[in-house]
């Protein structure tokens, strides 16, 4: 999620010229981005943060892909699936770093949000969906229940852009919680993924085998995890204290 945003009421004096210089740092990057000064002009308008930011896209985009190559390969070789689980965690990493750089150098930028919000979506929304397909859950019922999943995250994250203004700040200007759970906890469902692979429960032998099996309705009831974990994420009621 990001961490690059908002302002604060009752902010001190120290706190508004930090505030004041953020948005200064907006200012210019808007003025980089809608200037026509030539090819790759854009990466001048990039922030510290907005690279690490990118590196967390990378994990997520090269898990996926070390997923497709477990697919072509042979089902008895893991190396690339453990590659394809490895990488997400290093995308929480850089997704951690990404605020803390922002915060110690002061600046951030809308740009830096939507980066974020994207970047959280390969790595923690579209990769572990494809994880869960390259370990056995393949069935159509299977890919609609996956792409609901990815959908929730999607979802969560625009509102998260949309609304993190309004939410109650503490003293620093960060919002005080996460309404439904942050997109990230999605590695929770990743570590168990990496149990069942390290078990040996991959395509034939996943947990809970398959329900109406023959069927046009054929599915792995192990799928619901997914399901259920989307749900969360696009809750309203649950508040997440921020960290």
């Amino acid at each position: 999620m990001s961490r690059r945003t908002s302002t604060a009421t009752g902010a001190t004096e120290k706190d508004q010229q930090v505030m004041s210089a953020k948005d200064d740092s907006m200012d210019k990057q808007v003025r980089l981005l809608a200037a026509d000064s030539g090819h790759f002009s854009m990466i001048r308008a990039l922030h510290l943060a907005d690279l690490i930011t990118e590196l967390n896209g990378f994990c997520g985009i090269m898990s996926i892909f070390s997923s497709l190559r477990y697919c072509l390969g042979d089902p008895t070789a893991y190396g690339n699936l453990w590659v394809a689980l490895t990488f997400m965690p290093f995308g929480l990493f850089f997704d951690f770093m990404d605020g803390k750089v922002a915060r110690w150098r002061k600046k951030s930028s809308l740009m830096g949000q939507e980066l974020d919000s994207l970047a959280d979506l390969i790595s923690f929304g579209m990769a572990p969906a494809a994880a869960a397909f390259a370990i056995g859950l393949r069935t159509p019922v299977d890919h609609f229940l996956l792409t609901f999943f990815v959908l929730c995250g999607l979802t969560r994250l625009a509102r998260f852009n949309v609304t993190v203004s309004a939410l109650p700040k503490d003293a620093t200007g960060k919002s005080k919680y996460f309404e439904g759970t942050p997109i990230p906890t999605t590695l929770g469902i990743v570590a168990l993924m990496a149990y069942w692979v390290s078990n040996d429960w991959v395509l034939n032998n996943v947990p809970l085998g398959t329900a109406l099996a023959g069927t046009p309705l054929e599915f792995h009831p192990i799928v619901g995890i997914f399901v259920v974990h989307g749900c969360l994420m696009v809750s309203k009621s649950i508040h997440i204290p921020k960290p």
